[in-house]
C-alpha cells in the first residue's frame, strides 16, 4: 500500500481541505444579505479556516465533514458547508487557531439552513467558552 492510499484511510485533519473557489461568493452574499439585522448579543470577529466536523451519532468509519467558518466568539462559530447538519446535535470540531495550533473542540448545533443551492449556513456553540476566539486574542 502506498503513502498515498494509507493517508485517505485516516481521518482528514483540518488543514487538508482546501477553500472551494465558489465559496467566497457565497459568503459575501450571506454577509450582504445579513447587513443592518445584527441580532447577536456578543462581538463576533471575522474568522475564515476550514474545520472538520464530527458528530457524536456519526457511524464508525463515517468520515468527517468539512466546514468553512465565517466568524467566531469564546461562545460560538458561525460557518459554511456543504452537508445539512441536524440541530441539537454535539460533537467536535477540530479548528486551527491563531497561532496554527490544531484544536479539537466540544460543541453542539444551534442551526443549519440553506444558503445557496448546495450550500448551508450554520452556528454552533462551544460547549466551554474558547477565550482563544476573543476578540481581544485574535485583534
Amino acid at each position: 500500500m502506498s503513502a498515498r492510499e494509507m493517508t485517505a484511510e485516516v481521518d482528514r485533519p483540518a488543514d487538508t481541505e482546501e477553500w472551494p473557489k465558489e465559496l467566497d461568493f457565497v459568503l459575501s452574499a450571506l454577509e450582504a444579505g445579513n447587513s443592518g439585522r445584527e441580532q447577536r448579543r456578543g462581538a463576533r470577529v471575522p474568522y475564515n479556516v476550514v474545520g472538520m466536523l464530527k458528530l457524536y451519532s456519526d457511524t464508525e468509519g463515517t468520515p468527517m465533514k468539512a466546514i468553512y467558518t465565517r466568524d467566531v466568539c469564546p461562545r460560538s462559530l458561525g460557518f459554511v458547508t456543504r452537508h445539512r447538519l441536524p440541530l441539537g446535535y454535539g460533537g467536535v470540531v477540530e479548528l486551527t487557531d491563531k497561532n496554527g495550533e490544531k484544536v479539537q473542540l466540544d460543541c453542539t448545533l444551534l442551526r443549519c439552513r440553506e444558503a445557496a443551492p448546495g450550500w448551508f449556513e450554520g452556528a454552533m456553540y462551544f460547549n466551554r467558552r474558547q477565550w482563544r476566539f476573543s476578540p481581544e486574542e485574535l485583534g
